[in-house]
């Protein structure tokens, strides 16, 4: 069945974000770690990256998380407002000097190259996001007194500590109640939870999602459907192995109106295929593919394609726009180095419409 989404000039939000942010920090290029003198600092969190993205193409987004009340919460804050983002509901801990009680996560990411692949490093246990408990948060009055068209959250969140799963739920019911679209991105890191751990709390969940997101891997390890014809390494990708897949998602949970994934298969650690297919209301639509699709840094692109694909949405766009326009986000995204997206509307609508990569002058 389709979306009914609420009217713009009804809500003070168009989407309100759950999640974490960190701090990503990467050697310069495709430097080691452990060899490099230098980082480069970015701000970057699945469901942040969403918010981030659709406030730059002109939407009013909003982000709830918990920081720390030092420098490096400080950075985070000050890349989201020079979006856009509204943080008027975000948490601040109070440092206690040390990091002892809350901290700001790290990330420590490579980019790969040739057959070494990217390679993410956290440095994220304790964050003060992952002490986020019930009732800290006034999701009611959020979501009927502020209001808010759509609300999107995600498996990394949810996988930080047990307090986590509860705040999702509470924040996803009263979404749910208030008529808010809930979206929810698989995003599984193995890193965080185990796959049985993830499909039991997701089980929970899957009754206020409305609209669900995820790559090849996450159907399987985050929701325990698998895809027919797919070997271990997830190197070649059937179409219709995905498409059967989602039609036993949504006659499990019927209440789901659709479905947004993305294909990915890896060359090398810089030349992807790229491409995605969404499910809506009955029908499937497949993205054009991106053959051999050169990448400066894949970190981010899965959340590039959810915030063009929502976008898409959002803007009451036909659902084959809306798939081109979360493939197309999600490719210029990987131009770019960092997670969060640097793209403009005007580059999206020009590889929308066939536009090349000649110079511009």
């Amino acid at each position: 069945m389709p979306l009914k989404i609420k009217p713009a000039h009804e809500t003070e939000f168009d989407l309100l974000a759950l999640g974490e942010c960190m701090i990503r920090l990467s050697p310069p290029g495709h430097q080691r770690i452990e060899l490099t003198h230098v980082f480069e600092a970015y701000a970057g969190g699945g469901e942040y990256n969403v918010a981030y993205a659709l406030a730059r193409y002109g939407m009013r987004t909003a982000w709830v998380s918990r920081l720390v009340d030092n420098p490096l919460g400080a950075f985070l804050r000050n890349h989201a407002q020079a979006s856009g983002m509204n943080l008027s509901e975000v948490i601040w801990a109070p440092y206690d000097g040390v990091g002892r009680a809350d901290r700001i996560g790290l990330n420590f990411t490579e980019v790969g190259i040739g057959v070494r692949p990217s390679v993410s490093m956290y440095d994220r246990g304790h964050s003060a996001v992952s002490h986020m408990k019930p009732g800290e948060v006034d999701w009611k009055r959020i979501f009927k007194q502020r209001k808010v068209r759509w609300f999107h959250t995600g498996g990394i969140f949810t996988a930080l500590s047990e307090s986590c799963v509860a705040v999702v739920e509470e924040a996803m019911r009263a979404a749910h109640e208030a008529g808010a679209i809930v979206s929810y991105d698989l995003n599984f890191r193995s890193k965080l939870w185990s796959s049985k751990r993830a499909i039991a709390v997701t089980k929970m969940l899957v009754p206020y999602i409305d609209v669900l997101i995820g790559n090849e891997e996450d159907f399987q390890k985050v929701l325990g459907f698998e895809v027919e014809g797919t070997d271990e390494s997830l190197k070649t990708l059937p179409v219709e192995g995905y498409k059967r897949m989602v039609e036993k998602v949504v006659k499990t949970y019927p209440q789901i109106s659709a479905v947004g994934t993305t294909l990915r298969e890896v060359v090398s650690g810089l030349v992807n295929n790229w491409s995605a297919i969404m499910y809506y209301d009955g029908q499937f639509y497949e993205s054009r593919r991106y053959e051999n699709l050169e990448i400066e840094d894949r970190v981010g692109g899965g959340d590039g394609f959810c915030s063009g694909f929502v976008y898409g949405l959002l803007h009451d766009m036909p659902p084959q726009t809306c798939v081109e326009m979360g493939a197309a986000h999600g490719a210029l995204l990987q131009s770019t180095r960092g997670d969060t997206s640097m793209v403009t509307m005007e580059e999206i609508k020009h590889v929308l419409g066939g536009g090349s990569a000649r110079i511009k002058r």
